[in-house]
């Protein structure tokens, strides 16, 4: 497998329902669970100290404000600005996660701990200053700057809370798969992460997943939903991906290191089959690499989970001739391709995928 290869730049992904234009007329107004508090910056940081609000790390790499930036932010506060409101969402554990004004925490946090020097020339009482630096009346100043935060209860639907999310955040645009990192940040999403990480997993979507989205962490996890989860409750996509990553922060480190060998195991699988072409429809003797499929990547990552490498190479003819038969259907076809996520389409497409294989290896087992 060649991975020297790979292109690192993203393509188009088919099989993925839009969500850029989500809208909450769906809900029941009472249902959308928004309240407000108003607390002070050293309140606020005391409860990050202890672990009651969420910075997750992999935001605070990708979208660090510059030192000036921040400056200014302080200076707006020295100079009584009022500042944005900030979203957070709260979790199963009554955590909060921040959603919109990660930023300006992390710079109250770094500033309040001497590890930012303000840029500030012309401001010469505040130039090149730290927060011991400053007079007392400054350092209450900042410390008792109040704050108002919108807090996301964690009763409202998972899909709510996602385009709730979308509205309001105000910096760098989130997709869904950060938003869901940050609101179930533990086991789970460090699973994303490692996995999406290996090389077979990048050779086998050759470079097609955008990494600074997590779209390919997504797909690690659409593969950890329907592995672990019952199809028969299958109902929406943001929901299904989100039930996922609370059932893994459950899980034991057994069940992940079984659920790890499991899906490098139908990577390799895979790839035995169609090689740069897996997960993409395509025709028997295809030169040219078409687009990666989300929905064909479910129901295949899935299908071949179950049987060892041995067994996939010896059936690999036939296994090759049912798909490309398969991919023919105009059924099929459409159900990976049009409104996929859809309850019908899922499980239809489990459905007729899972008889190709029992087909396919029960026929050999007697």
């Amino acid at each position: 497998m060649n991975t020297e290869d790979i292109n690192t730049d993203s393509e188009e992904i088919e099989g993925l329902d839009k969500d850029e234009d989500a809208s909450l007329g769906d809900y029941p107004i009472d249902t959308l669970l928004i309240r407000n508090e108003t607390r002070t910056v050293h309140d606020v940081l005391r409860r990050i100290k202890a672990g009651a609000f969420v910075m997750d790390p992999d935001f605070q790499r990708d979208f660090i404000w510059p030192d000036d930036k921040q400056s200014k932010l302080i200076e707006s506060v020295l100079m009584r600005i009022p500042l944005p409101v900030f979203y957070l969402g709260e979790d199963d554990h009554g955590r909060m996660i921040v959603v919109d004004g990660l930023q300006r925490l992390s710079t109250f946090n770094r500033f309040v701990n001497n590890e930012l020097k303000l840029k500030l020339p012309n401001q010469s009482e505040l130039d090149k200053k730290v927060f011991k630096d400053l007079s007392p009346k400054f350092q209450n100043r900042i410390e008792d700057c109040n704050l108002i935060l919108y807090v996301i209860d964690a009763k409202v639907p998972e899909r709510a809370r996602l385009d709730i999310f979308e509205r309001v955040n105000g910096g760098i645009a989130l997709s869904r798969q950060q938003m869901r990192n940050c609101l179930f940040n533990g086991k789970a999403t460090k699973f994303l992460k490692e996995e999406a990480a290996t090389t077979l997993f990048k050779s086998v979507t050759g470079g097609s997943l955008n990494i600074q989205s997590m779209r390919d962490r997504e797909f690690v996890n659409r593969f950890c939903a329907f592995r672990l989860l019952s199809l028969d409750s299958y109902k929406d996509m943001d929901e299904w991906l989100a039930l996922a990553l609370k059932k893994m922060n459950s899980l034991d480190d057994e069940a992940l290191i079984k659920l790890s060998n499991e899906f490098q195991s139908s990577l390799q699988n895979n790839y035995s089959l169609f090689g740069e072409h897996s997960f993409r429809k395509h025709s028997p003797r295809q030169d040219r690499r078409g687009v990666l499929n989300a929905s064909l990547w479910d129901v295949m990552i899935i299908g071949l989970a179950q049987f060892s490498h041995e067994q996939v190479v010896n059936h690999a003819e036939e296994l090759k001739h049912r798909f490309y038969a398969l991919i023919k259907e105009e059924k099929f076809v459409w159900a990976i391709t049009y409104g996929p996520n859809s309850p019908d389409r899922v499980k239809y497409r489990f459905k007729v995928t899972q008889e190709m294989f029992a087909e396919v290896f029960n026929a050999h087992s007697s």
